[in-house]
């Protein structure tokens, strides 16, 4: 998948993959022969991938080789990646949409190729149809500033569930208390999930919106967008998806699901942090107004008055995040030669196996439903273990085992409050990890317990 950046040496101690059998990407050694070399058949699809990262070959300062489970958080960047955003800034730097000179004209090819493979990636009709953000949070702030404002008033409610990132709350708390629009909050089930049938049984004439996650970032868990967009449909209200959890993980076609707007981030997709986007139905973008203004969203200025650009250019005002779009485009590409079926099938095997092995541990408490053959959790577990705190418990696995974990209210405060806790520690995984990955964390986490528990 190519080699390191050139007259960039890694600053990493670089440790070698123990896989013999797989081809490995320059830059990387392999292990000493006094490493045993692991059978073909059991070699997965985190070992074939592994190398193409190579921050996750690293040996920490505690001698340890780092174990990153933090993936909900932000995922690891492959090689290629990295190169796209070198190549980009070494090659071709330059403004886009504005030159008719040959650098700009190379980055406005390369710019808007990344919002074609995103829209392909996601299955939007038209790349128009794709408008490139900041982040996730921005893209649901411009639903709610352009959308929200002009659509919303006094009587109007908003259906939403307790377990929503912060980002797909907070808009909406102040768009409601500028619109005079109610907020409805779906609650959760004795499985710990969101409470679908209640959410049918909320949405009214009244309902405009309905804002929910297709997979929640501390209940791993995952909702059926599908049918809860045809309830909100039904009543003539509109349907906006949180897909941070899910656009990386498992196939997500918008035009099967017909949500009116869906939200992801870059950098959880092995793309760069700073960009994400936002997909709306063409019909929705072409009317709504400006989110922000300055130059590129424009068609004429005068000094009385503006007229705008048709979308998504209406959206993106001012110079994009140039670089990081391409990038963006670099990591789509990537996940596409893969195959998200691919990834999706493997990790549900990897959450079931992360799943179990954590219940082996005495006092353990995971929230989110258990798996099933019905129930396919993401490969990811919040927890808590007895009484430990789990910012003790997560700064003692990186300390002395290297295994990097999450610790804290992961954005989602309203559901913490739910489950009566204040925190929670997450170990979160995604297609390059493995099952020894797993084992190092389980092992370290067994440790981590009786080390506290010894002091109670």
């Amino acid at each position: 998948m190519g080699t390191l950046l050139p007259n960039h040496p890694s600053p990493l101690k670089t440790l070698n993959p123990n896989l013999t059998s797989i081809p490995i990407r320059k830059g990387f050694k392999r292990f000493s022969s006094s490493v045993a070399v692991k059978p073909v058949q059991s070699i997965s699809l985190g070992d074939i991938t592994k190398p193409d990262f190579p921050i996750l070959h690293q040996e920490l300062e505690n001698g340890k080789k780092l174990v990153y489970l933090d993936n909900a958080a932000t995922s690891q960047k492959p090689t290629v990646v990295l190169e796209a955003l070198n190549d980009y800034y070494s090659r071709y730097n330059s403004n886009v949409h504005r030159g008719v000179h040959t650098l700009s004209d190379m980055a406005t090819n390369a710019y808007e190729s990344a919002r074609t493979k995103v829209a392909n990636f996601v299955n939007a009709p038209q790349s128009q149809d794709i408008v490139f953000t900041r982040n996730a949070t921005e893209a649901i702030n411009l639903v709610a500033y352009s959308w929200g404002l002009a659509n919303l008033k006094l009587g109007d409610e908003i259906i939403l569930t307790v377990a929503e990132h912060h980002s797909a709350i907070v808009p909406w708390q102040i768009v409601a208390q500028k619109t005079g629009a109610t907020l409805k909050f779906v609650t959760l089930t004795e499985e710990q999930v969101p409470d679908v049938l209640q959410l049918k049984e909320m949405i009214s004439k009244n309902t405009k919106l309905v804002v929910v996650h297709h997979v929640s970032n501390v209940l791993g868990s995952s909702l059926p967008i599908g049918d809860i967009t045809a309830w909100s449909h039904s009543v003539g209200a509109k349907m906006l998806v949180d897909a941070c959890q899910s656009v990386p993980h498992m196939v997500v076609d918008v035009q099967s699901l017909d949500v009116d707007f869906l939200v992801a981030s870059s950098h959880k997709m092995c793309g760069p942090t700073g960009i994400g986007f936002l997909y709306g139905k063409s019909e929705l973008l072409s009317v709504m107004p400006p989110f922000l203004g300055g130059g590129e969203m424009i068609a004429d200025v005068f000094l009385d008055h503006s007229t705008y650009a048709e979308p998504p250019s209406r959206f993106e005002a001012g110079t994009p995040a140039i670089g990081e779009a391409i990038g963006l485009g670099a990591a789509v590409d990537y996940l596409s030669e893969i195959g998200m079926q691919k990834i999706q099938d493997y990790e549900i095997g990897l959450a079931g196996y992360l799943h179990e092995s954590m219940c082996s541990i005495p006092k353990m408490r995971i929230y989110g439903p258990a798996p099933s053959r019905t129930v396919h959790r993401a490969a990811l577990c919040a927890f808590n273990v007895g009484t430990i705190q789990p910012t003790d418990i997560a700064a003692y696995l990186n300390t002395i085992h290297g295994v990097a974990i999450r610790s804290g209210h992961h954005c989602a405060q309203p559901l913490h409050r739910d489950l009566d806790v204040n925190s929670s520690a997450r170990a979160s995984l995604y297609f390059y990890n493995t099952k020894e990955d797993v084992d190092t964390f389980i092992e370290a986490l067994k440790d981590t317990v009786g080390f506290f528990s010894s002091l109670e």
